[in-house]
């Protein structure tokens, strides 16, 4: 429900002749930052020091994930490398399913024991 709120707005905006918005071909609204869930379970580990910030992730919906229905894989370059986090899912989950159009990217990487500090995403609406 937030992204059609979002989107309403956006074209609400452009609808009303807002230069900046008119004149875009697209327009990204970020609408989470986390950190990827899981990273020690998957490929996360043996690719991490080839993932840079700015790198594009590909998200699927896995709603028979038996663990949790509103589950979203992160991949980098085909390989697994976590989920977005169960505690903040459910909107990502419910945008897919819906075919909103959205785009993750890689934040944040740091060389840190913790592996929820590790990698850090954002997840884009595309109006």
């Amino acid at each position: 429900m937030r992204f059609q709120k979002i989107k309403q707005t956006s074209l609400l905006l452009v609808g009303l002749g807002i230069a900046q918005f008119a004149a875009a071909e697209s327009v990204k609204v970020l609408v989470q930052s986390s950190p990827l869930a899981g990273s020690q379970y998957y490929a996360a580990a043996k690719v991490r020091t080839e993932i840079r910030i700015g790198d594009r992730l590909t998200l699927t919906r896995e709603p028979d994930n038996r663990h949790d229905h509103n589950a979203v894989r992160v991949d980098w370059q085909g390989w697994q490398i976590g989920y977005v986090p169960r505690a903040e899912n459910g909107a990502v989950a419910r945008a897919l399913d819906a075919g909103e159009k959205l785009e993750a990217r890689v934040s944040k990487r740091r060389d840190d024991p913790d592996p929820w500090r590790r990698i850090e995403i954002e997840v884009y609406l595309i109006l």
